[in-house]
């Protein structure tokens, strides 16, 4: 078993590839074996999680989450614990394991009850697993939001019960804890399934993926970039930040020192806001050029950042020319209003030219003619869709950054927290990712590299003190 934190890459398996590796390894081992070894993991991360605990109450559900419920109360009470049970079950329509393990727990003598307990130190949400696709009602929904409000702690069986595994939608039983079994699945690391699992555990039962192919990886650090002694500006890139129409200059010239932060060799500032500025006085290393005096086919480019209208003009020669390019914002709610930009933008595939997009989900909804809700039901779908429908990286924002290219498995992110809900951290990451694009990253690996870093920012930053855009540039490195 494994407490699971942001420090490796690791893989994603959605319902579909679960069932078929749940399959392969039943195929294997004698009946009702995962079973018995899932509620055994169950009782043991119970123990630790809560080790002086009396009274454990355990909703179990009709199906086989509810089994693994039944045989974690098995080993419990025999640990000396006082179990509540609730089973939510019927003996003549159970799944056979689930009957079984219903049959164990009777005979071991465990106290089943129709009726929460009073008082419980821990609960242990064995409602429903990745089977089913219902949502929370009836007594079932009453027995979550019961244990979603109470102050014990909540160990949740697989996933937090009504919990989407593949999209981390739906109203969910809110655990502090989720013991994973078999894989990890996608939606506990994105939409509602972060806040809805708490911290994630993962125990394989003894079973090894062998050839399933993951549905998409959770991101991992990488290594710093190994910058040598014979280097100069010029090795790690130049980076051209257009935006900053009247009254949001401060959103362009937020993505350029970001830029300058993560490890750009050089970085022009284009503002779109018609002054005349030749120096930001407190940034004096960001080099402010009108955008069509800039080489742009030599540089990456990140476009949009506080453009407003004024970007438009823009965006026909930045999709055409920019050697790489990040488009933020106000770039992206321009095309997605006209066909012909999009024409443009589907071309910049075509001639292999680098691009990533970096959407919110009403920005992605724009683009994909849809509602933001339909984008948050299946982040993964629609990022993917996107990746798709315009040959590029896309990066969609939100509480597990979703990260796409045609053809790959995506990624999400497992860093970042509620701090980076302030205006310009968006622009900081647009910055932060036409650096990596400028020192030569692959447009996947640098757009995932930058989210991770960007997210790891917040969670380190200091408890207690507000975190601002401008403070949150300052605390990336290269």
């Amino acid at each position: 078993m494994q407490r699971i934190t942001p420090d490796r890459r690791r893989p994603l398996f959605d319902v579909a590839a679960m069932r078929a590796l749940e399959a392969a390894a039943a195929a294997g081992l004698p009946p009702h074996t995962l079973m018995q070894r899932a509620g055994l993991a169950v009782a043991r991360l119970a123990l630790a999680l809560a080790p002086n605990a009396e009274t454990i109450w355990i909703a179990c559900g009709p199906g086989n989450n509810g089994g693994d419920g039944l045989e974690a109360a098995v080993h419990l009470h025999r640990w000396g614990k006082r179990v509540a049970l609730t089973w939510l079950g019927d003996e003549a329509r159970a799944p056979a394991d689930a009957r079984a393990s219903w049959q164990r727990a009777r005979e071991a003598g465990v106290s089943f009850s129709s009726e929460p307990p009073a008082h419980r130190d821990l609960a242990i949400d064995a409602l429903l697993g990745i089977g089913s696709a219902r949502p929370l009602d009836g007594v079932m929904a009453q027995w979550a939001d019961i244990m979603s409000a109470g102050a014990a702690p909540v160990l949740a069986v697989d996933l937090p019960s009504g919990l989407d595994a593949d999209t981390g939608a739906g109203h969910a039983v809110h655990a502090t804890h989720t013991l994973s079994l078999l894989a990890l699945k996608p939606g506990l690391f994105t939409a509602g399934g972060r806040d809805a699992a708490g911290q994630v555990w993962l125990d394989d039962l003894g079973v090894a993926p062998g050839s399933q192919e993951p549905t998409a990886w959770l991101s991992g650090p990488t290594s710093p970039a190994n910058r040598t002694h014979a280097s100069h500006k010029g090795t790690y890139g130049d980076v051209a930040v257009i935006g900053g129409a009247p009254g949001m200059t401060g959103a362009a010239l937020l993505a350029a020192s970001a830029a300058l932060h993560a490890g750009a060799g050089r970085v022009f500032a284009a503002l779109l806001d018609g002054s005349s500025l030749s120096v930001d006085l407190a940034q004096p290393d960001l080099m402010l050029r009108a955008w069509d005096s800039l080489p742009l086919a030599g540089m990456a480019v990140a476009c949009g950042c506080g453009g407003g209208d004024a970007v438009r003009a823009v965006l026909p020669k930045a999709l055409s020319t920019a050697g790489r390019l990040v488009l933020d914002a106000d770039a992206l709610n321009a095309i997605a209003a006209d066909t012909q930009l999009q024409s443009l933008l589907q071309a910049r595939s075509k001639r292999g030219k680098p691009t990533v997009l970096t959407p919110h989900p009403l920005e992605a909804a724009r683009l994909l003619a849809c509602g933001a809700a339909q984008v948050q039901e299946d982040r993964l779908r629609a990022a993917r869709e996107l990746a798709q429908r315009f040959g590029c990286v896309v990066v969609l924002k939100g509480s597990g950054t979703v990260v796409a290219e045609p053809g790959a498995a995506p990624r999400i992110n497992p860093t970042g927290n509620a701090r980076l809900a302030t205006a310009g951290t968006g622009d900081v990451l647009a910055g932060m990712i036409a650096a990596r694009l400028a020192i030569g990253e692959p447009s996947m690996d640098a757009a995932a590299d930058a989210v991770y870093a960007h997210g790891l920012a917040a969670d380190l930053w200091p408890v207690g003190r507000s975190l601002t855009a401008s403070a949150l540039v300052r605390f990336v490195d290269a």
